[in-house]
C-alpha cells in the first residue's frame, strides 16, 4: 500500500461538501437560515440572509486542481498573477473528492495509508453565526450529521473524518462529544478562534468551559485546530475602512502580510495563559494548515511575559507548549528551526491534498525532508506521530 516502505498518515485532507450538507438535517424551524442562492448567473451561499464570497464556487462542481498554487505559495510569482490566472484550467470535482469509497482508492494512488478528513466550506459557518451559541450548536450538530452519513467518522481505520465541536455552549458541547464518542469519533475539528456568545465572543479555554475539555481529556480525543474563517478579517477591516469578509481567492497585500498564523498562535497563547491545558494537561492539541512559522515567536512571546509575571503560571509556558502542541507545518515553511524547537514527535505531514494551496504529490514532502533529517525522524513525522496521537494501528502492519 505505502510507496515508502513505512506508513504514511497525512494530516491534511479535504472532503468538498455536497449542497445539503449543511441543510439535510438542520431543524424544520431553521429552514432556510443556510441556502444556496443565483447572483449574476453564479451560484453562491447565504448565511442568515448574508451572501458569501468566502469560497466562490461552494457547490464545487468545479474546483481548482490539487497543488495549482504551488508556485504562488512558493513564492514565485514574478509576474504578479492573480490566484485565478495562475490556477489555470479548472477541473470537475471526482466522486473522491466527495465521498469515502472513492477517496480510499485515491489514497493508494497517491501512497498514503491513513488520512484526516477536513470539511472545506463548513469553515465559513462559525464565523457568521457569533452571536447566537445556540444556533451555532444546532447548525454544527446538522453538520455532523451529514458527515457521518457521507464519510462517517472511522472508514475502513485510515479514512478519519474530523466533526467539528465548539463549546460556546458548555453542556451541548459535551453532549455533541458524547454522540460523536458513540459514533466512532477519533478526532474533532475545533475552529481557531474564540466562540460564539449573546454578550460577544469569548475565549474557549476560559474556566466556564472546563466541562467540555473535562469530557475531552477524558475520551482521549485529538483537537485539531484546522485553519478557518476565523474572523481576523475584522482587523483588517479596521486598517482599510472596509466591511467585508475573507475571500479566499481574492487576497490583499495587507491581508496577506498580518494575518498568516495569528489567529492559531493567538488560540495556543489563550490555551495556555487562561491555563486549560495545565488544568487539562493530557489534551491533544494538533496545528493543522496553519504552517509553522507562528511558532517560534509565539513561543518566545510566552517566555517573555513568564519572565514578567511568573506566578500567574502554573506551569513553565515552553513546558505546557512543547507537551500538549503538534503542528502540520506548510509544505514551502523552512523548518529545521521549528523541528528543532518542538523535536520530530511533535510534528506532522500533511498534504492540503486536493487544495490548490496544498500538494499534488503529497510524497514529495518525505523526499524533502530526507535531505535535511534522519530517516527514524522523517518516518515518524510523516506518519508514526499521527497513528500514536490517534491511538490507531497502520493497517498495512496487521
Amino acid at each position: 500500500m505505502s510507496k515508502l516502505g513505512f506508513p504514511v498518515f497525512d494530516a491534511d485532507n479535504h472532503l468538498y461538501e455536497t449542497i445539503d450538507a449543511f441543510t439535510r438535517y438542520l431543524p424544520d424551524e431553521h429552514k432556510g437560515l443556510i441556502k444556496y442562492v443565483e447572483v449574476n448567473g453564479r451560484t453562491k451561499i447565504a448565511v442568515d440572509n448574508l451572501i458569501s464570497d468566502y469560497i466562490p464556487n461552494p457547490t464545487f462542481d468545479v474546483v481548482a486542481r490539487p497543488g495549482a498554487f504551488a508556485e504562488y505559495f512558493s513564492g514565485n510569482n514574478p509576474e504578479g498573477k492573480s490566484l485565478r490566472e495562475i490556477a489555470g484550467k479548472p477541473m470537475r470535482a471526482t466522486e473522491a473528492f466527495r465521498s469515502a469509497g472513492p477517496r480510499l482508492e485515491l489514497l493508494d494512488s497517491l501512497g498514503l495509508d491513513a488520512a484526516l478528513m477536513f470539511p472545506t466550506l463548513a469553515s465559513l459557518l462559525e464565523v457568521r453565526l457569533t452571536s447566537d451559541p445556540h444556533l451555532t450548536c444546532t447548525v454544527i450538530h446538522a453538520f455532523n450529521e451529514w458527515l457521518l452519513d457521507e464519510w462517517t467518522f472511522d472508514y475502513k481505520q485510515r479514512i478519519f473524518a474530523t466533526p467539528v465541536v465548539n463549546p460556546s455552549v458548555p453542556e451541548r458541547g459535551v453532549a455533541e462529544l458524547d454522540w460523536l464518542l458513540s459514533k466512532g469519533a477519533k478526532v474533532v475539528l475545533l475552529r481557531p478562534a474564540p466562540v460564539a456568545g449573546h454578550r460577544g465572543t469569548r475565549s474557549p479555554f476560559l474556566a466556564e468551559f472546563d466541562p467540555f475539555w473535562a469530557r475531552v481529556a477524558e475520551s482521549g480525543l485529538v483537537v485539531a485546530l484546522h485553519a478557518s474563517d476565523s474572523g481576523y478579517q475584522r482587523y483588517v477591516n479596521d486598517w482599510e475602512g472596509t466591511r467585508g469578509e475573507a475571500l479566499v481567492f481574492k487576497p490583499s497585500p495587507f491581508y496577506d502580510a498580518v494575518t498568516p498564523g495569528r489567529a492559531i498562535s493567538d488560540t495556543i497563547t489563550s490555551a495556555i495563559c487562561h491555563g486549560m491545558l495545565s488544568r487539562f494537561p493530557t489534551i491533544k492539541l494538533a496545528s493543522v494548515e496553519n504552517g509553522g512559522n507562528w511558532a517560534i515567536p509565539c513561543m518566545k512571546a510566552l517566555e517573555r511575559t513568564h519572565k514578567k509575571m511568573p506566578k500567574e503560571f502554573s506551569e513553565h509556558p515552553r513546558e505546557v507548549f512543547l507537551r500538549n502542541v503538534w503542528i502540520n507545518p506548510f509544505w514551502e515553511d523552512s523548518i529545521e528551526d521549528l523541528i528543532a524547537m518542538m523535536s520530530p514527535e511533535h510534528i506532522l505531514f500533511g498534504s492540503d491534498y486536493p487544495h490548490p494551496e496544498g500538494m499534488a504529490e503529497p510524497l514529495q514532502w518525505a523526499a524533502d525532508m530526507s535531505d535535511l533529517f534522519p530517516q527514524s525522524d522523517v518516518e515518524k513525522m510523516m506518519g508514526a506521530n499521527l497513528y500514536s496521537l490517534l491511538g490507531v494501528t497502520p493497517i498495512s502492519s496487521t
